[in-house]
């Protein structure tokens, strides 16, 4: 690894207005229950597709096949079973029971957030030795990681996690790390990065951009 892979990452996180249970795993829709964007409960699956794809900015064909995306992964979160995918079909989403669902990779992964929803310093300053500092458009600089620096960091995750993995855990990586970059990364092309900053932010505080903010719907 390079040696400029150095880190410096404020410890200041103001408490949220919503609670978000610590059985939701996700840092992206923990943020959008925090922001009272969605329920925790049961998210029908139509505002949840809608709600990503607005989150996105993609539009035309891709914002489409971006909610159809989203409505797959959703439908299963939950469970694969008849019962249970019916019952997500007819309520939704729910929110508040995703941990230990088909999708939770049980440690192998980023570890940022714990079981109990304790956030990692340390594998925070570790998400940012992968990424070199970068030119913010908006202006100066700050730490931030492209889909190069963002694959060799999830190829790293499931390397440590050797003999607690399953193979499909690297797949189900890629529906995480590269869809943040899409929805709030800042740059084009190949030069666009994930904020580390803002990954902080998505973390400890559970609070989008507000450019990405600006994008959503009101609140359900």
């Amino acid at each position: 690894m390079p040696d400029d892979r150095i880190a410096t990452i404020s410890s200041v996180a103001p408490a949220r207005p919503i609670a978000v249970s610590p059985k939701n795993p996700c840092p992206f829709l923990r943020a959008l229950v925090a922001e009272g964007l969605v329920g925790g409960q049961f998210v029908p699956l139509a505002t949840l597709s809608e709600t990503i794809k607005a989150a996105s900015g993609e539009q035309g064909l891709k914002a489409i096949l971006a909610g159809v995306q989203v409505y797959f992964v959703a439908l299963i979160a939950n469970g694969l079973s008849p019962l249970r995918l019916l019952r997500s079909f007819w309520s939704g989403a729910e929110l508040d029971a995703l941990r230990d669902g088909p999708l939770d990779k049980h440690g192998c992964s980023s570890r940022i957030l714990g079981t109990t929803a304790e956030v990692s310093e340390a594998e925070l300053e570790r998400l940012a030795s992968f990424g070199k500092d970068r030119q913010d458009p908006s202006g100066g600089i700050e730490r931030g990681l492209t889909i190069e620096e963002i694959t060799a960091y999830m190829d790293a995750n499931f390397d440590r996690a050797a003999g607690a993995r399953r193979p499909i855990d690297r797949k189900l990586m890629n529906g995480e790390w590269p869809v943040l970059l899409k929805i709030m990364g800042k740059g084009d092309g190949e030069g666009r990065y994930l904020s580390v900053a803002e990954v902080r932010t998505l973390f400890v505080e559970r609070r989008l951009p507000a450019r990405i903010v600006a994008r959503l719907p009101t609140n359900p």
